[in-house]
């Protein structure tokens, strides 16, 4: 097979040099409003292909290398005084998998424990090139079922315009969350 990403020969869908490449994140950090911060390990121009893999059959595997680079990376870094819990946005199946869950996975560690299944949007609406009011006029609309009073992480794949992320911060905190902070792969906007 050959690397998605530099088309060399490999036994890998990203061959071992590309992911060597990989392993030099750069760590943006970004505040939406109402004071939550936006962490992402990458430059949106650098693996917007890789992203982009979400809409193929082999995604999940692009997926799980950049969560390991990336989110597991960062996982056995954080130490935080008392657990949480990390709730990838929107985590139903597209494409046989789902990203969000994907890198929330990577992020198991003795401090935090992943959650699935617990915030889901009721508008399942894509947002790929929409403009801002576009996505003003059209909420996700999340209901979350999970545990309440805990301290959260949120996971999603990457952030653009950051009203997902926020959205899902108002759903959580209006069930006693405390949202610390988001994890993206990349920032549309860097």
């Amino acid at each position: 097979m050959r690397c998605i990403s530099c088309e060399s020969l490999s036994w890998n869908i990203i061959c071992k040099k590309c992911q060597s490449n990989l392993l030099q994140a750069s760590f943006h950090k970004r505040e939406l409003e109402n004071n939550i911060f936006v962490y992402s390990f990458y430059e949106y121009e650098d693996i917007k292909n890789l992203i982009n893999t979400k809409y193929k059959f082999h995604g999940d595997r692009v997926f799980n290398i950049l969560a390991k680079l990336a989110f597991k990376k960062f996982a056995q870094n954080f130490n935080f005084n008392s657990n949480v819990v990390a709730i990838p946005i929107d985590d139903h199946t597209r494409h046989d998998f789902s990203q969000s869950a994907i890198l929330a996975k990577h992020l198991k560690s003795n401090h935090i424990k992943p959650i699935y299944n617990t915030l889901k949007a009721t508008n399942i609406i894509k947002y790929a090139g929409k403009d801002l009011n576009f996505r003003k006029n059209n909420k996700r609309n999340f209901v979350y079922t999970g545990a309440k009073n805990i301290q959260v992480i949120l996971v999603d794949d990457l952030v653009t315009t950051g009203l997902t992320i926020l959205e899902a911060k108002e759903c959580l905190e209006n069930h006693g969350c405390e949202v610390l902070f988001a994890l993206t792969l990349s920032d549309a906007r860097v």
